[in-house]
């Protein structure tokens, strides 16, 4: 058993009341890993810790300094990428030659924040007063909590630490109880670049004595939180505890569409990406198909070949293509709303079981339901899995209903061949990230969030760190002579 502690203050501690829980693997469904469990005490120690570093050496520190802390860190990623993608890899059930690559390529978004750390800039106003000069200037926020979901660790963290850090601002993580190692690992690599104590804090432990003390707590000034709309819904009621800045991004529904005029070829790849990628355990995941009808059966025909194609296994193995699920909970809930769906109508194409063969992890096959109508289970919840609805569209004003026909708004997908359709789709569809003849890419100069109920705010890009800053208005008199009399109006 690996032994996993808490950071905070630039230590390694367990939790001041010595609780422990264990972190499952969800290939052998056994317990791999001990990891300390973080009890009010040991918020209140990590927001302190936090607070006295901010108001300390680390928000007034050159900005270019503060770059060159980021810089230390992406390269402890590019060097412990193999190391980060096997703990992950573990904990998690995601492919290892995903997260490897993905721990590799994060390091792009520390670099990216340190290179803009000291390129965030005011103005100068054109003020409508006479001898005044006035001038703006942002300044970081405060102390952030930044709470992160269990899948994609060290991207979700890396969107928050990384402008969080390069603003001026302190941060404690928390990371997921379902697979808190991943995080806890990358303490590790943080400490080592000498970063100043308390600047950042990663803990990890459960709802009412770790995240709700955490969002809650008066010394909070930002929330940054990824994950479910359940949990959201008192991340803000929490935040109204200490009236802190709150960003969310949440989870989706993505819709995609394919035209009759797509390259087949191409939009298959798309839409296999998009939901069969990292077993379909991603906010982006492209769950609702959408096909018109010139194609409708012979692309179904063919996503449904590749699907039941797809190689499943362990996930450190090199020719694997799909491995298990993350969670337990989660593979029953899939199994719950395919049932529901079957049910009601909907036709199981392909799936919709564990794969008869594997007796041991939390594997789940491929699935692909065509749906009649578009209140189906599977067809407007978020799963969280490997499971696709398939329905049918005429035209390009039928399709953009149907897209934007349900409650979130995160990404959605378009594969045409026609500029026209594409822009009109991509304009009218209500998601705050459009892939066109693509899916499911990130880069750290891209804008990512959601519309409706699938949160607010931005995350990556330069849009971010402005998030992490509040605007400072300095006016300053230049006038030789007194001020008037202020009870004297002219």
């Amino acid at each position: 058993m690996e032994n996993y502690k808490l950071y905070i203050n630039g230590k390694f501690e367990d939790s001041i009341s010595k609780k422990t829980f264990e972190s499952i693997d969800p290939t052998t469904e056994k317990p791999w890993a001990s990891i300390a469990e973080a009890q009010a005490e040991d918020v209140n120690e990590a927001v302190e810790a936090a607070n006295i570093a901010f108001h300390g050496e680390w928000s007034s520190m050159l900005a270019n300094q503060r770059g060159q802390f980021l810089r230390a860190i992406g390269d402890q990623l590019k060097k412990n990428a193999e190391l980060l993608g096997t703990i992950e890899t573990r904990d998690t059930g995601k492919m290892y030659k995903e997260t490897k690559f993905q721990a590799n390529y994060i390091a792009e978004f520390y670099y990216y924040y340190a290179g803009l750390a000291d390129k965030i800039e005011g103005s100068t106003l054109p003020i409508d007063k006479s001898d005044m000069q006035v001038f703006t200037t942002r300044e970081p926020i405060g102390v952030v909590a930044a709470v992160i979901p269990w899948n994609s660790q060290q991207l979700l963290s890396a969107i928050k630490l990384a402008p969080a850090l390069a603003m001026g601002n302190t941060i404690i993580v928390k990371a997921s109880e379902a697979a808190p190692a991943p995080l806890l690992e990358l303490a590790k690599l943080i400490d080592k670049v000498g970063i100043p104590k308390g600047v950042v804090n990663i803990i990890t432990g459960f709802a009412e004595e770790c995240s709700k003390v955490l969002t809650s707590h008066p010394k909070i000034d930002r929330i940054a939180f990824t994950g479910g709309m359940h949990t959201a819904k008192h991340i803000v009621r929490n935040s109204a505890e200490n009236l802190s800045q709150v960003s969310l991004e949440l989870g989706g529904k993505s819709p995609v569409a394919v035209f009759d005029d797509a390259k087949i070829d191409n939009a298959l790849n798309g839409v296999t990406t998009s939901i069969f990628g990292a077993s379909g355990q991603s906010c982006i995941a492209g769950s609702r198909l959408y096909l018109q009808e010139g194609i409708y059966s012979e692309f179904l025909d063919k996503i449904s070949t590749k699907a039941k194609n797809i190689k499943i296994g362990p996930p450190m193995r090199e020719d694997t293509q799909m491995g298990p699920l993350a969670t337990l909970d989660q593979l029953n809930n899939i199994q719950e709303k395919i049932d529901q769906t079957i049910q009601q109508g909907g036709k199981l194409i392909t799936g919709g079981e564990k794969p008869k063969d594997m007796n041991q992890g939390w594997y789940y096959k491929p699935t692909i339901i065509e749906c009649d109508h578009h209140n189906l289970p599977v067809a407007e919840n978020e799963l969280f899995g490997p499971v696709l609805s398939v329905m049918k569209f005429t035209d390009e004003e039928e399709v953009i209903k149907l897209m934007n026909d349900n409650s979130y708004g995160l990404a959605a997908g378009v594969f045409t061949e026609n500029n026209g359709i594409a822009l009109r789709v991509s304009k009218a569809v209500r998601a705050g990230i459009v892939f066109v003849n693509t899916y499911r890419l990130i880069s750290p100069i891209a804008p990512f969030g959601g519309f409706k109920n699938s949160g607010f705010g931005r995350e990556s890009g330069m849009e971010a760190i402005k998030d992490y800053s509040n605007i400072k208005t300095t006016w300053i008199n230049t006038s030789k002579d007194p001020m008037g009399d202020p009870f004297i109006i002219r």
